[in-house]
């Protein structure tokens, strides 16, 4: 029964800045990555940025220098920073973990419900 609760998605203008939010909980062991990635209408997945449980942090072109990933261990949680918005950033965001329920799980992939983006003037 893990869940992955996302929020911090809005409306903003080209050039401003949006903070997501996603904490995994339930039955959680360890988790290993953390990502993000967005949905635009008509588009694939697109894989945004990831974390590792070590701090590394990959970073897709399209958004390298402008957002930036972060998580807290202790909190299960993941954030993307995203600054210099523009509007072709617009899209659903999910959130990804891929954990371990319990020691010698089998690594399972888990995502939030997604939060819309909208970058806008």
């Amino acid at each position: 029964q893990v869940q992955l609760v996302e929020s911090g998605g809005g409306l903003v203008q080209p050039g401003g800045s949006l903070r997501l939010s996603c904490a995994a909980s339930g039955n959680i062991f360890s988790i290993n990555d953390m990502a993000w990635y967005r949905q635009a209408p008509g588009k694939q997945r697109e894989w945004v940025a990831t974390i590792t449980s070590g701090g590394s942090t990959f970073y897709a072109d399209s958004v390298k220098g402008r957002f930036t990933i972060s998580r807290d261990n202790a909190k299960n949680s993941v954030w993307l920073q995203m600054n210099s918005l523009r509007p072709e950033d617009s899209a659903v965001y999910y959130c990804f973990a891929d954990l371990q329920r319990w020691r010698g799980d089998i690594r399972r992939h888990y995502w939030g419900q997604g939060t819309q983006v909208t970058v806008s003037s």
